[in-house]
């Protein structure tokens, strides 16, 4: 939504000028039209201070997926385009979708095309989605085109949870297992240590380990919480750097454990994507360079951006992975046979199929093998610190019998 300055008359003859809030400009002079206002002249306020604030699309993937199988639905049983948009933009729980819906509704009204309005508004339509739904509109296909993006779209939301869930798991309990240790040692520790020093007794190295931990723990809690949050601001900052997204990139893939479930997922949507796009007739060219944009990953774009370039000159396009580290020999091989019997989609489609299956397995197998590990590991501290406490009360127990 934004602000129109707006002059005009009134059914009366009256000038009017004043401010209105829109979804688009032509929103604005139909509103004013209602009202009896001739609108003679509409200017959008641009300043920062007459704009939403809006984080990201503000579209959930799960909105957006019923919105293309309704959508679909709706153009397959002969509904034009406009009645559809306008009864979708009703039925849609996103306030930001069906405000952006109406808004196309109303180019459509005045003439546009279908993927012209909606490349109006990217934080809501990426351009993947665009660009197929103009393949769409020229191939006739456009019900069967939006199918077919809901279920990308399915498959990269279920893959990316996946993802999620298995590199949030080991982070999560790791945080719990942190945080008690810290209560321990800046807490419990530290009363221990003064029972002690007035029993006066011989206390062990390790203990006194301990308990120096404890007073540093104590003293210095808060660096707990200023150290991840100056580490994730670093981090925030160097992605503004596309060398240093690149490194980081690269390292998160050359992780061990869950390097290669990164690697999978970026391989998945790369594949997935490309699939998608050449099923939909949309240039081999064009299809490459859309997936650059959305691949997310700086190491899988420098290839593909390489991969254009080899396309352009004639060249095959699996030429810059086959030697590359990251694109294993399956998808090299799969692109190779599907450029030689020209089912690039297919092979492409099935080789996002075997990635997104092994992602899953991979991330059930990381959950089994990490929470036993976790569990472990939290038992060895714990049960360290517990020890510590415990070996020199026995010894003034003794003392004291």
């Amino acid at each position: 939504m934004a602000y129109y300055d707006y002059k005009g008359r009134d059914t009366r003859g009256r000038m009017k000028q004043g401010r209105i809030k829109a979804a688009s400009k032509r929103e604005a002079e139909i509103h004013l039209k209602e009202t009896g206002i001739m609108p003679r002249q509409i200017q959008e306020l641009t300043s920062f201070l007459y704009k939403d604030l809006s984080i990201g699309s503000g579209v959930k993937n799960k909105d957006f997926v019923i919105y293309l199988r309704q959508f679909a639905t709706l153009i397959d049983s002969g509904i034009s385009l406009v009645e559809a948009t306008y009864i979708l933009s009703e039925q849609t729980s996103s306030k930001n979708l069906g405000q952006t819906l109406r808004s196309i509704a109303l180019d459509l009204e005045a003439g546009q095309a279908f993927s012209f309005a909606s490349d109006k508004h990217r934080k809501v339509f990426p351009n993947m989605f665009v660009n197929m739904v103009r393949a769409g509109e020229a191939g006739g296909n456009l019900d069967e085109i939006l199918g077919r993006m809901a279920d990308y779209y399915e498959k990269q939301h279920l893959t990316r949870q996946k993802v999620i869930s298995a590199l949030s798991y080991p982070m999560v309990v790791g945080a719990i297992a942190l945080v008690i240790v810290i209560f321990m040692l800046s807490f419990v520790v530290p009363r221990f240590a003064n029972m002690f020093v007035s029993f006066g007794s011989e206390i062990p190295l390790f203990t006194r380990i301990i308990l120096q931990m404890g007073q540093f723990f104590g003293s210095f809690w808060w660096l707990f919480f200023l150290v991840p949050l100056a580490l994730y601001l670093t981090y925030r900052y160097s992605r503004q750097f596309p060398a240093a997204v690149y490194r980081i990139d690269e390292l998160k893939m050359r992780l061990p454990i869950f390097g290669t479930l990164i690697q999978k997922s970026a391989l998945a949507r790369m594949t997935r994507t490309l699939s998608s796009l050449f099923n939909s007739s949309v240039p081999i060219l064009e299809a490459v360079q859309i997936t650059e944009r959305i691949v997310s990953n700086k190491v899988i774009e420098g290839v593909l951006q390489q991969t254009r370039l080899s396309l352009e000159k004639g060249e095959s396009m699996a030429a810059p992975m086959i030697d590359h580290w990251a694109f294993p020999s399956l998808v090299t091989q799969m692109i190779v046979v599907g450029e030689k019997t020209g089912a690039l989609d297919q092979m492409l489609n099935k080789a996002a199929d075997f990635y997104e299956q092994d992602i899953e397995q991979a991330a059930d197998r990381i959950k089994t093998l990490i929470e036993p590990i976790m569990i472990v590991i939290l038992a060895i501290i714990v049960g360290g610190i517990v020890c510590a406490i415990a070996i020199p009360m026995f010894a003034i127990f003794d003392k004291i019998q």
